[in-house]
C-alpha cells in the first residue's frame, strides 16, 4: 500500500522510565492535491505534534508541515481500511498506511500522545468546577422566568401578594411557636411541683385548701402542691384564638392566590406554547442554515481531496463528475492547440527498409503470445460489423465510422470499440510504423504524461510503460503493454498485404503497479491495408494513387471505478479526435517523401 517501512520509534509506545510517549516515525502516504495525488512522506510523532518531511534524509532541512494534536480529531475511513484522516479546525490531513495493522498502530500512538497532552482527559476536566455550570443554569432559568412574566402583570402582582403572605405567615408561625413553647414550660413546671408534693407526705388526714392555695391534703393522707392557674402574663400576652384565626385567614389567602396563579398560567399556556413553537422553528432554520453553510465551506475548502475522487463512494455526483471531466478535457485541448502552434518538429531519421524483420515470428519469451494475438485480430477484428446487431454505430464523420458494443462487468465499463477509416496519400506500412515507433510517440500522442521503453524484446517488439495525464476527478491511469508490429503476407496475389500493430497488457518486474495510479488493461490493434489505383498512362505511382484502409479496435479495462455514462461519453468524444490527429500527423510526416509499401 502506502507505508514503505515500519515506524522508526520504539516498539513500545511509552518510555518505561518517564511514562511518556516516545518519538514515533515512519513512511506514510499523504494526499497532496488532485494533480499529484498520494505521495510518500516521512511522518514523525513527537511531543504531541505530528510533522511530515519529504523524506527521512531531508529532516535536517525542516518539516513541510505540522499539526498540534491537542484538538485533533482522528477519523478512520469508512471504506478504505488503510486510510485515516486527521483534522484540526479547517485543516485536514488525508493519510494512508501500508495496511490496516499499521493504520491501527499509528492511530493508537496519536491517541496516546493526545491523551498525554492533558486535553480532554479526566484530570483536565477536574480543573473546572461545577459552580460555573450551576450559576449559568440558574442565571438562564432566572432570565427565562423573568422574561416569561413580563407580559403577565397580573401574575406578577399575585406573586408579590404571595411574598407578602409568606412574610405574614412566618411572623405568625413565630408567634404561635412562642405560645406553644410557653405552654410546654408551664406544663413541665406543674409536673415537677406535683412530684415534689408526693414525696413530702406530711399528714394522714385530709386538709382543706390553705388560704394561700399552696397545699391540698387528700383523703389518703397525701398532700399535693396546687398549681397556680395560667395567667396571661405567663403566656407572654398571646391571644391564641386571635392568632389562630389570623393564621387560618393567611393560609386561605395563600391558597386563593395560588389558585388564581394557576388559572392565569393555564390561560397563558397557549400563548407560551405558540412562542415556544415559533422559537423552535427559528432555531431549526438557523441550524439547517448553519449545517448547509458548513457543508458548502467544507466542500469548497477540501474540493479535490480524496473523498471527491473517482470511486463508488465519491462525494461528487455523476453530473458533477461528467462536468468536471469535460471541463478538464477542454482545457487539455486548448493547451494542446497552443503547443502545436508553437511546436517545432524535431527531424527524425528516415524510415529504413524493413527487409523481412516484420514478417517473421520472434524468438523472445512473449513470441507465442504475440502470434496468438495477431491471429485473433486477423480473424475477428477484420470482420464486417454492418450486419451485427450487437455493434452500434455511434459516430460517422466522412470516411470514418466508430462502432461500440456495450459490455459491463462488476459495474466497470468494458465496451469494445471499433473504428474504420480511409486515408489518402499514405500506406499501411507508414501508418503502422508511426503508430508503433516509440521515437515519435510523443509527437502525436497528447494524452501521455510520461513514457519509456521497459524492455526491447526484438526489432519488432518492445514493452512500454506510460502514464496518462490525469483528468480530475478521475484517478490517474498507467499502462504496461507489449507493442509488436507485423506484416501479414497476402495468401492471394490479388489481395494486399496487411500491416498490423497490436498492443496488449503484460506484467514486468521493472514496472509494478503503484498506489499513485490505477493500472488499466488494454488490447488494441491498428490494422492497415494499402489500396493502389493505377496511374494514368506511363506515370509513376504517386501518393495520389494510394489509399490506406484502417481498422482500429480497442478493448480497454479502465480499472478502478467511474460512472458508465462518463466513460462512454469520453470514449465517444476522444477516439475520433485521436484517429484524426494521428492520421493527419502521418500525412504531414510522409508528404513529399518516397512511398514505403
Amino acid at each position: 500500500m502506502s507505508e514503505k517501512s515500519s515506524s522508526s520509534g520504539s516498539d513500545e509506545d511509552v518510555d518505561p522510565e518517564s511514562g511518556k510517549p516516545v518519538e514515533f516515525g515512519g513512511v506514510l502516504s499523504k494526499w497532496t492535491n488532485y494533480i499529484h495525488g498520494w505521495q510518500d512522506r516521512w511522518v514523525v510523532l513527537k511531543n504531541n505534534t505530528l510533522s511530515y518531511y519529504k523524506s527521512e534524509d531531508e529532516r535536517e532541512y525542516g518539516c513541510r508541515g505540522s499539526l498540534c494534536l491537542s484538538k485533533a480529531v482522528i477519523t478512520p475511513h469508512e471504506f478504505d481500511e488503510c486510510r485515516f484522516d486527521i483534522s484540526v479546525n479547517d485543516s485536514v490531513w488525508y493519510i494512508r498506511a501500508e495496511d490496516p495493522e499499521h493504520r491501527l498502530q499509528w492511530i493508537e500512538s496519536i491517541e496516546l500522545h493526545k491523551a498525554e497532552s492533558g486535553y480532554g482527559s479526566e484530570t483536565s476536566l477536574r480543573r473546572h468546577g461545577s459552580m460555573l455550570s450551576l450559576t449559568s443554569a440558574a442565571s438562564a432559568l432566572s432570565a427565562t422566568s423573568t422574561s416569561s412574566f413580563k407580559k403577565g402583570h397580573r401574575l406578577r402582582e399575585k406573586l408579590a401578594e404571595m411574598e407578602t403572605f409568606r412574610d405574614i405567615l412566618c411572623r405568625q408561625v413565630d408567634t404561635l411557636q412562642k405560645y406553644f413553647d410557653t405552654c410546654a414550660d408551664v406544663v413541665s413546671k406543674d409536673e415537677f411541683q406535683r412530684d415534689k408534693v408526693l414525696e413530702e407526705d406530711e399528714d394522714d388526714f385530709p386538709t382543706t385548701t390553705r388560704p394561700n392555695g399552696e397545699y391540698n391534703h387528700n383523703n389518703n393522707g397525701s398532700k399535693e402542691k396546687l398549681c397556680p392557674p395560667a395567667s396571661p402574663k405567663c403566656m407572654n400576652g398571646v391571644d391564641f384564638k386571635g392568632e389562630a384565626i389570623t393564621f387560618k385567614a393567611t393560609t386561605a389567602g395563600i391558597l386563593s392566590t395560588l389558585s388564581h396563579c394557576i388559572e392565569l398560567m393555564v390561560k397563558q399556556e397557549d400563548s407560551w406554547q405558540k412562542r415556544l413553537d415559533k422559537e423552535l422553528e427559528k432555531r431549526r432554520r438557523v441550524e439547517d442554515a448553519y449545517k448547509s453553510a458548513m457543508y458548502e465551506m467544507k466542500k469548497k475548502s477540501h474540493y479535490g481531496g480524496p473523498d471527491y475522487e473517482e470511486g463508488p463512494n465519491s462525494l461528487i455526483n455523476e453530473d458533477e463528475f461528467f462536468d468536471a471531466v469535460e471541463a478538464a478535457l477542454d482545457r487539455q485541448d486548448k493547451i494542446e492547440e497552443q503547443c502545436q502552434s508553437e511546436k517545432v518538429r524535431i527531424p527524425r531519421r528516415a524510415l529504413v527498409p524493413p527487409g523481412d524483420i516484420y514478417s517473421t515470428i520472434g524468438t523472445h519469451r512473449f513470441a507465442t503470445k504475440v502470434e496468438e494475438m495477431v491471429q485473433n485480430h486477423m480473424t475477428y477484428s477484420l470482420q464486417d460489423v454492418g450486419g451485427d446487431a450487437n455493434w452500434q454505430l455511434v459516430i460517422e464523420e466522412g470516411e470514418m465510422k466508430v462502432y461500440r458494443r456495450e459490455v459491463e462487468e462488476n459495474g466497470i465499463v468494458l465496451d469494445p470499440l471499433k473504428a474504420t477509416h480511409s486515408v489518402k496519400g499514405v500506406t499501411g506500412h507508414e501508418v503502422c510504423h508511426y503508430f508503433w515507433d516509440t521515437a515519435v510517440r510523443m509527437d502525436w500522442e497528447t494524452t501521455i504524461e510520461n513514457f519509456n521503453v521497459v524492455e526491447t524484446l526484438s526489432d519488432n517488439a518492445v514493452i512500454v510503460y506510460q502514464t496518462h495525464k490525469r483528468v480530475w476527478p478521475a484517478s490517474q491511469r498507467d499502462v504496461l503493454y507489449l507493442s509488436a508490429i507485423r506484416k501479414i503476407l497476402a495468401t492471394n496475389e490479388n489481395d494486399p498485404d496487411t500491416w498490423l500493430v497490436c498492443n496488449f497488457s503484460v506484467d514486468h518486474d521493472n514496472a509494478l503497479p503503484t498506489n499513485r495510479c490505477v493500472r488499466a488493461k488494454i488490447n488494441v490493434a491498428m490494422i492497415c491495408q494499402t489500396l493502389v489505383s493505377p496511374p494514368e498512362g506511363d506515370k509513376e505511382i504517386s501518393r495520389d494513387n494510394i489509399l490506406c484502409k484502417i481498422t482500429y479496435v480497442a478493448n480497454v479495462n479502465p480499472g478502478g471505478w467511474a460512472p458508465a455514462s462518463v466513460l462512454r461519453a469520453v470514449a465517444k468524444r476522444e477516439y475520433p479526435k485521436f484517429l484524426k490527429r494521428f492520421t493527419s500527423y502521418v500525412q504531414e510526416k510522409t508528404a513529399g517523401k518516397p512511398i514505403l509499401f
